[in-house]
């Protein structure tokens, strides 16, 4: 069973309709239990920065999620969320991957919204996806690159558009919302053994 961390942020429905697609069952949940006994994690996310660790913190699982041992997949605010600062709200995070999220520079181009190509991809998830592909992204604050980063997009500049360290692995990007690609990220996600 695929467990999908359920707090304030959008989007859960929709990754849980992208598994659906993929003929997987999972469960909406914050019970540790659940989540503690799930064969993989999801943390999705979109929304703002400092409501949503409030709404972690008081239900625990700004302890839980760290602590996990089974892959674990953050999604946008998720992702984000998994850092050790964020300029939005000057919220503390998790600090599982070591770099800071900063807000991008105030440009009309600002939030980063549609589809766009990575480079540098360096994991596992990316297996059959290729620097010609497009992704989805749709946000205002960025993840700085760090020793985690596992791949780059470049808009104003470049920045970390994915993230790895030992189980958990992180998305900028939507991938369900990103089409054949983004499916075949969530496929090779679903077949990690560690």
């Amino acid at each position: 069973m695929i467990a999908i961390i359920k707090y304030n942020g959008g989007n859960v429905n929709s990754v849980q309709n992208a598994l659906d697609r993929l003929g997987e069952k999972s469960i909406i949940t914050d019970d540790f239990e659940l989540i503690k006994n799930a064969e993989k994690v999801i943390f999705p996310g979109v929304g703002e920065a400092s409501s949503t660790m409030k709404v972690l913190k008081e239900k625990g699982l700004d302890q839980l999620i760290p602590s996990l041992t089974q892959p674990v997949l953050g999604i946008c605010l998720g992702m984000q969320l998994m850092c050790k600062n964020n300029e939005e709200g000057n919220t503390v995070g998790m600090g599982i991957f070591n770099c800071n999220v900063r807000k991008f520079p105030p440009l009309d181009l600002v939030p980063h919204m549609g589809w766009n190509t990575v480079s540098d991809l360096k994991m596992p998830l990316f297996s059959e996806i290729s620097v010609e592909n497009d992704l989805y992204f749709v946000h205002g604050y960025y993840c700085e690159l760090s020793e985690h980063t596992a791949s780059v997009c470049d808009y104003i500049l470049p920045f970390s558009a994915s993230l790895q360290k030992d189980n958990f692995f992180a998305t900028q990007f939507h991938p369900e919302k990103s089409g054949k690609f983004g499916s075949q990220l969530l496929k090779n996600f679903l077949k990690i053994e560690l």
